[in-house]
C-alpha cells in the first residue's frame, strides 16, 4: 500500500491543482475536489512555485463543551512522513488552532505541509521555516480557551456553508497558488491518466492559439 501510495504521490507532483480538478470534473466528483477559502500563506503569500502533495492526516477540533473526550496525546507527535496535515475546527473560530512549533515538529517528522481549515498564527516563524501553510486566515490567540482536539485521522467536513466536502484520512491533498484540492483515494488511479491527457491537449492548444488559431478551433482539434 505504501509503495502504491508513493507512486501516486510522485505522479501527482507533475500536475497543478487545476489539472487535478479538471480530471475530477470528468469523473463527476463535486466541485472538482476544490476546497473553497483555503489559500497559501507560507512560505509566501500567494506567490512562488510551492506545491504540496500527500495523503491527508486529519485533526478534528471541537468546542470544549462537546461531549467527546479530549484526544489523549498531541496529534503533532504522530504525523506520518510524507503526510499533509489537515486541521479542522468549528467555523468562525476567532482563535488560531495551529502555530509555529507545530510546523517545527511537523517538518522534523517529514510532513510536506499543513492545511488549516480556520486560523493559524506565528506567520513569520512559518516563513522562516520555509514550511508550506494553507489556511483561511491568521490570528494571534491559541485555541485552548475555546477548543480541544477530539480526534485524529477521522473524516472531517470542510467548515464552510459554500460546499459539502469531506476530507478523509489517506485522501490525497494537493495545494498550490490556485488553492487546495482533495482527491479521493479511490479515484486517484482513474484521475491520473485524465490529467495527462488534458495537459497534453492544453499544451498543443496553447501552441496553436499563439500561432493564430481560434480557441474554438483549437478545442475542436485537440480536445
Amino acid at each position: 500500500m505504501v509503495d502504491s501510495q508513493d507512486t501516486i504521490v510522485r505522479e501527482l507532483q507533475k500536475y497543478t491543482t487545476c489539472d487535478v480538478s479538471d480530471a475530477l470534473c470528468k469523473l463527476k466528483y463535486r466541485n472538482g475536489g476544490f476546497l473553497s477559502g483555503l489559500t497559501m500563506w507560507s512560505p509566501q503569500r500567494q506567490d512562488g512555485p510551492t506545491r504540496i502533495v500527500g495523503p491527508a492526516y486529519t485533526v478534528k477540533y471541537v468546542p470544549l463543551d462537546d461531549p467527546a473526550p479530549k484526544h489523549p496525546s498531541h496529534y503533532i507527535d504522530a504525523v506520518p512522513r510524507g503526510a499533509v496535515i489537515f486541521v479542522s475546527c468549528p467555523p468562525k473560530t476567532p482563535n488560531a488552532v495551529y502555530g509555529g512549533l507545530m510546523s517545527t515538529r511537523a517538518q522534523v517528522s517529514g510532513a510536506v505541509g499543513s492545511i488549516i481549515d480556520g486560523r493559524f498564527r506565528d506567520l513569520q516563524e512559518q516563513r522562516q521555516l520555509n514550511y508550506p501553510v494553507f489556511a483561511r486566515d491568521v490570528g494571534t490567540a491559541p485555541p485552548a480557551e475555546l477548543l480541544k482536539v477530539a480526534a485524529v485521522n477521522v473524516s472531517v467536513k470542510l467548515q464552510t456553508d459554500e460546499q459539502n466536502m469531506e476530507i478523509r484520512p489517506g485522501d490525497y491533498l494537493i495545494a498550490d497558488l490556485n488553492g487546495v484540492v482533495v482527491l479521493p483515494v479511490e479515484l486517484a488511479e482513474q484521475a491520473l491518466p485524465l490529467m495527462q491527457k488534458q495537459v497534453e491537449a492544453d499544451d498543443k492548444m496553447a501552441i496553436e492559439i499563439k500561432r493564430g488559431m481560434t480557441f474554438t478551433d483549437a478545442s475542436k482539434k485537440f480536445r
